[in-house]
């Protein structure tokens, strides 16, 4: 009696509970869930006026995906490793007890496009670098052996082939037009998940300076590109490619960087053409314009080139350009800092005539000049230049010279720590060959251009230190 009793009051209770619901009879109208009317349902949407401009842009990433995923390919490559034996492996018995060290097959996953119906594909040179097979899965779910054309290191941008002909190729668009604000699309192969797609701005172009590579001009984008994203394509909201997916900053996000593709293009192009790339040499050293320097040349702003030094034989030696030039254009385009000029030259090619403008004794002054190829440049040796260190009495700028046994100049054989010479740079071992564009020619007449130089509070020393030059800035007081 007592569990019919409680059992009873069990089912009152659901009833009542489920009133509204299902009621006890387990039959109801009422909907189990609520179904929009844009999809024959009776419920209204949360928002009925979505505005036109979403529509339209909603519409247009569509439309993107739709037409460019085709020409994005998946590549994966496997490569074999050396193990790294511990302890012993330097030991020359250790292969007679151990065998030879064992090698690992690493898996990699990475990105490409499609650029020619034929079956060429762009890609980042890390993302093939050391395979010893490639497989490319394009949009159709098909898989094709690959094959590396060729591949720069110094640009990370490679291209490899399938033997597939009528592929849909991708269509190049022009990096150089982008604005900072501008849609920016990445379309990849993040993790493994196939053609994913995320959407995001242009953040920043002309980036540099950031070593990943040699030559640097990348766009920075906060549309999301992750490990496999590499190699892929970054589109512009015509779809059309403006860079190639190349590095992430692992410690933030919404940092991505991409190649611009009028960089990628003579790049790729040379890559099909002959399997290496050949770049523009002019022959000169060169270091960064600080404000320091800027004033001690004269020049208004601290951009351009300061000239160093000049290679023997070179085409900056034959058109005339000497040591304390500071490069300001070529070929009309303004030089930011010497990394711009590098790739400039690099880009201008090898046998090309370009017009190299520059800033000397307060005037400016233009000279025509032949690139040769960067393979013919002669191997520079760089090297702290070790000096003798002895005691002695520093000058204002906390130096103690000697000089040179070779004559001309004076070697630094001591530096005051905190001292002027000190906090800019200066080593010892340096040779101080000019001091404010004066030759220095003896300790003495260092000491006099010293004491008269440093009453108007500024210094710009030319060290030779190893095979390099280098201008070092001063203040006095």
């Amino acid at each position: 009696m007592k569990y019919l009793i409680r059992n009873s009051l069990i089912i009152a209770v659901s009833c009542l509970f489920a009133a509204g619901v299902a009621g006890c009879s387990g039959k109801s109208d009422a909907p189990l869930f609520l179904e929009s009317k844009r999809k024959g349902g009776e419920a209204d949407a949360p928002v009925k006026d979505v505005p036109a401009d979403i529509l339209s842009s909603q519409k247009a990433f569509t439309n993107i995906s739709k037409k460019v995923t085709p020409s994005v390919v998946n590549i994966s490559t496997i490569s074999r490793k050396k193990m790294v034996q511990p302890f012993f492996e330097m030991n020359p018995f250790f292969e007679d007890f151990f065998g030879a060290p064992q090698a690992r097959r690493d898996k990699s996953l990475g990105s490409g496009f499609l650029i020619s119906k034929d079956g060429y594909i762009v890609t980042n040179d890390h993302v093939v670098r050391d395979a010893e097979s490639i497989q490319v899965k394009l949009s159709n779910d098909k898989v094709y052996d690959a094959k590396v054309v060729g591949g720069d290191t110094k640009t990370d941008i490679a291209v490899i082939k399938i033997n597939v002909a009528d592929l849909p190729a991708a269509v190049l668009g022009d990096s150089d037009k982008l604005e900072v604000g501008q849609w920016a699309i990445a379309i990849g192969n993040p993790f493994g998940l196939d053609r994913t797609m995320t959407v995001g701005v242009i953040s920043a172009t002309g980036r540099s300076n950031v070593g990943i590579e040699t030559y640097e001009n990348f766009i920075q984008t906060d549309a999301s590109i992750n490990p496999g994203n590499s190699g892929g394509p970054l589109l512009n909201v015509y779809g059309e490619v403006i860079g190639i997916n190349t590095a992430i900053v692992a410690s933030g996000q919404g940092i991505g960087f991409a190649i611009p593709i009028n960089m990628a293009k003579p790049v790729f192009a040379q890559l099909i053409q002959k399997g290496s790339v050949s770049r523009g040499y002019m022959g000169v050293t060169i270091q960064p314009m600080t404000e320091e320097l800027s004033k001690s040349f004269g020049l208004k702003q601290a951009r351009g080139a300061l000239v160093n030094g000049i290679i023997k034989g070179s085409p900056a030696e034959k058109a005339g350009i000497l040591q304390g030039d500071v490069i300001t254009a070529l070929n009309g385009a303004d030089v930011k800092d010497p990394s711009h000029l590098q790739r400039l030259v690099a880009e201008a090619g090898v046998g090309k005539a370009v017009k190299v403008t520059l800033f000397r004794e307060g005037k400016t002054i233009e000279l025509n000049m032949t690139l040769t190829s960067a393979d013919s440049a002669p191997r520079q040796r760089r090297d702290s230049g070790a000096g003798r260190q002895q005691g002695g009495n520093a000058d204002l700028l906390g130096l103690v010279v000697e000089e040179a046994e070779s004559g001309g100049g004076v070697v630094v054989t001591e530096v005051v720590k905190g001292g002027v010479a000190a906090e800019a740079g200066i080593r010892r071992g340096d040779l101080i060959v000019t001091i404010n564009r004066k030759r220095v020619s003896s300790k003495a007449e260092y000491v006099r251009i010293i004491q008269q130089a440093g009453q108007s509070g500024g210094l710009t020393l030319l060290v030779r230190r190893g095979d390099a030059s280098i201008y070092f800035a001063l203040r006095t007081r």
